[in-house]
């Protein structure tokens, strides 16, 4: 059996740090610290025994405290942290320095918040790329986490640097509440022509109508993935806790395993573990008996 795995949560603790992007009224049901003892009974219930945490602030600090909170948990097999990529060689010193501490060698991926760059090309920078390039000398994947306007940018990104390794956030976040595919569709299928490219099955729930999602309205870009990538680069991801904002933990992964029912049953493993244990080069967990 291949273990079950989570490929994409967050942990936060607002007492400890501020997080001003749960400000907006849109975010009051999440508007509270979420901590791995939160988790831990709802991944259990679903038959997860591995996850990825991800980073959620530019903060060198945060990735550091992930790393230690890790290095104490049994649930966690990796952690997605954060650097500067726009600081050159300094890139390899905090990439260093991060593994050279507490739980460092779960340390398997980086991310940026590039949804929120106002240069749709940010990707591109040349000293973005040195800061990428750096990552994949130091052995580690990279998180695309993109909206679909910035998916020309990533694409361009992906074929310049084939000896890295690429997990794309939430299909990119397609318009599912807008019942809309293009051009998002064609642009997921340019950037899964690159093979080192890999994909979440993860966050569609909040991009769907929040109050009234259903399975049959995410299934036209959960096919789309499927077609794109294949279940051999495409992986499960809750987005917990911020898919609180529409389904509980247990819906998440429900719709999930609904979404990919037509598969055969070593395809699903894929999907639900295999994937992201080959694409983080995650150390090997302990099989469910």
């Amino acid at each position: 059996m291949t273990p079950r795995i989570d490929a994409h949560h967050h942990v936060w603790d607002l007492a400890h740090r501020p997080h001003h992007w749960l400000d907006g009224p849109e975010s009051a049901a999440i508007r509270r610290s979420f901590g791995l003892g939160d988790l831990a009974g709802q991944a259990a219930a679903a038959g997860v025994t591995g996850t990825v945490l991800v980073q959620v602030l530019p903060d060198l600090a945060e990735t550091a405290e992930f790393l230690a909170l890790a290095a104490g948990s049994e649930l966690v097999a990796g952690v997605v942290g954060w650097v500067d990529l726009t600081e050159g060689d300094a890139v390899t010193e905090r990439l260093a320095a991060l593994r050279a501490g507490p739980g460092g060698e779960l340390l398997v991926g980086v991310r940026h918040l590039v949804q929120g760059e106002p240069d749709d090309r940010w990707l591109c920078r040349p000293d973005v790329r040195r800061g990428l390039a750096a990552v994949a000398a130091a052995g580690l994947s990279y998180d695309l986490l993109v909206l679909p306007h910035q998916l020309p940018a990533a694409v361009d990104t992906v074929r310049a640097l084939p000896g890295l390794s690429f997990v794309l956030d939430h299909l990119a976040k397609p318009p599912i509440a807008a019942g809309v595919t293009r051009p998002w569709a064609g642009l997921l299928r340019e950037l899964a022509g690159a093979p080192n490219v890999y994909a979440k099955l993860s966050g569609l729930v909040t991009e769907a109508d929040r109050a009234g999602w259903t399975v049959a309205a995410l299934r036209p870009y959960a096919e789309t993935a499927l077609a794109a990538f294949g279940p051999g680069r495409l992986m499960f991801g809750s987005d917990w806790p911020v898919c609180l904002l529409a389904a509980s933990y247990g819906e998440v992964v429900a719709a999930a395993e609904e979404l990919t029912a037509a598969l055969t049953p070593a395809e699903r493993a894929e999907v639900f573990g295999g994937v992201a244990a080959r694409a983080y080069r995650l150390p090997a967990a302990p099989v469910p008996g």
